[in-house]
């Protein structure tokens, strides 16, 4: 070899004249890369149990779900051991899927059963297990009771664990979309037509050739044209109920009622009924109603907490809305220190412009004597005594004038009655007379105070962590149940904040 010099030269042998060595450059070189594959099958080797970490909380659901009484869901299930058949879903399994998918906003089966596929935590739950989306669907439509005994017992460890008192109760309504729009509601004689039409459609599609379509669409189709005559039958039935002159009812989801919305729209709805404890806000009571007003569902809300707690509070905070003479006497009766913010205007004075009466000549310019037990009008006029009706909280009595046909205010006082102007007088029930004067004093109007954020807390975190601002279920039972699923999803999310994850860090 010749000799080497620093500038990269090199003299061969026998040759005075140098030679440069070629220099090859690196990028001139074939790149050697990792191929990436992905049609190709491998096998890998996993621990499932460590898809999620030991604080997940899909685990901490699973260990609450697997340490209560489940015995009503097994009972329902019919597969057995030596029968024919695939074996059941294990309902602690359906359960902590259902919890699970409420908790992170999600209430679609078909989005559960794809989730399934690569979350780890729906991964780690189903041990990669596929699961169809008709069995979550089925699953969470029915068991309303079996559903309703777990959210019992979800109560019953929260109050071990202290985190419910009983000693004062919130509560609260709040309206959640039906499912159906408001372009749904049909009256009566469209209905008809609709039903007309669609039994036509299911006669057709029993007597349509099996040859014509796969049994799998064939069944389908014939659900959906059954259920759509189902539904437009339960719409006539519930035009039957409605008091409207010209009443109307969703052909989509016939128990849904039009209601005002939190954004000042209207639309299909149900009114959902909550009622919270106080110390750490964990919802004891959930309802459902068609109502859109609150002043007539205190007394059933109250007999709601009462099934699943077994007890009536010993305090309970309502808003103007359901604060009527009768939830204060109901309370009463049942030994419940009832406080609530109350107004006795009831919208009389729109009624009484809408009547064309005059200012002058509302209720509150006459002037009751006492001792003759009778009005006297604005004009002088004495309004005697006519009759008299007992309600709830109340009594009211009635006093009619009987000169009014004479009398020059007429047109100002009294235009729309013949039989001449009526003026009622309330008397209140003494326990009514007593929550009045008890709303008068600083304590009563200082727990008052403390409610929205106790009662307004749980209806803001269903709707919008959990995303329930409209009903994926239709019916007033099976929207009732959607909603139950939502509240026991909120009490176990409380659970495993404060006792769940405090306990691991401390065994940690």
């Amino acid at each position: 070899m010749g000799e080497k010099r620093a500038d990269d030269t090199t003299f061969l042998p026998g040759c005075d004249t140098p030679q440069r060595r070629p220099v090859v450059h690196e990028q001139e070189k074939r790149l050697r890369l990792r191929p990436i594959d992905r049609n190709q099958m491998i096998l890998h080797p996993m621990d499932i149990d460590r898809l999620i970490p030991d604080d997940h909380e899909a685990r901490a659901i699973w260990e609450l779900v697997g340490s209560v009484d489940l015995a009503p869901y097994y009972d329902d299930v019919d597969s057995r051991e030596g029968d024919a058949g695939a074996p059941a879903f294990d309902p602690r399994l359906l359960v902590s899927l259902w919890i699970y998918a409420y908790s992170k906003g999600v209430s679609s089966a078909r989005e559960i059963t794809r989730l399934s596929e690569y979350d780890p935590a729906y991964q780690w739950l189903t041990a990669m297990r596929p699961i169809n989306y008709h069995t979550l669907a089925d699953f969470r439509s029915t068991h309303g009771e079996s559903l309703r005994k777990l959210f019992i017992e979800v109560l019953a460890l929260l109050s071990k664990e202290g985190l419910i008192t009983m000693e004062r109760l919130m509560h609260d309504g709040t309206r959640i979309k039906a499912c159906a729009g408001r372009d749904t509601f049909r009256k009566e004689e469209t209905i008809r037509d609709h039903l007309k039409k669609a039994e036509a459609q299911v006669k057709a599609m029993e007597k349509a050739s099996e040859e014509e379509t796969t049994p799998r669409i064939r069944k389908a189709r014939e659900r959906a044209a059954r259920e759509r005559k189902e539904r437009l039958v339960r719409a006539l039935d519930e035009l039957k109920t409605m008091k409207s002159t010209e009443p109307k009812a969703s052909v989509t989801d016939p128990e849904s009622r039009i209601m005002g919305q939190s954004d000042g729209g209207y639309a299909p709805a149900y009114n959902v009924q909550i009622s919270t404890d106080a110390k750490e806000k964990a919802i004891v009571a959930v309802s459902i109603s068609q109502s859109p007003a609150d002043q007539t569902l205190l007394p059933s809300a109250i007999e709601e907490i009462k099934k699943t707690t077994g007890t009536h509070p010993a305090q309970l905070i309502v808003d103007a809305g359901f604060t009527t003479r009768e939830a204060m006497v109901t309370a009463d009766e049942k030994g419940i220190d009832l406080i609530g913010s109350f107004t006795d205007k009831g919208g009389r004075e729109a009624l009484l412009r809408n009547r064309g009466i005059a200012e002058a000549f509302w209720p509150g310019r006459f002037h009751f004597d006492h001792e003759k037990n009778c009005f006297i009008c604005p004009e002088g006029k004495a309004l005697t005594y006519i009759s008299k009706r007992m309600g709830k909280g109340k009594t009211e009595l009635s006093y009619r004038g009987k000169h009014c046909k004479e009398c020059p205010s007429k047109p100002f006082c009294c235009p729309q009655a013949p039989k001449g102007r009526m003026v009622t007088r309330r008397e209140n029930d003494p326990r009514v007379d007593a929550f009045l004067a008890k709303m008068e004093t600083t304590s009563a109007k200082a727990i008052y105070k403390q409610r929205s954020e106790v009662a307004e807390f749980p209806n803001a975190w269903i709707k919008e962590k959990f995303g329930l601002r409209q009903f994926r279920l239709r019916g007033l039972v099976k929207a009732g149940i959607e909603a139950l699923w939502a509240c026991l999803t909120y009490n176990i999310k409380l659970w495993i904040r404060l006792c769940w994850k405090p306990r691991l860090s401390a065994e940690g």
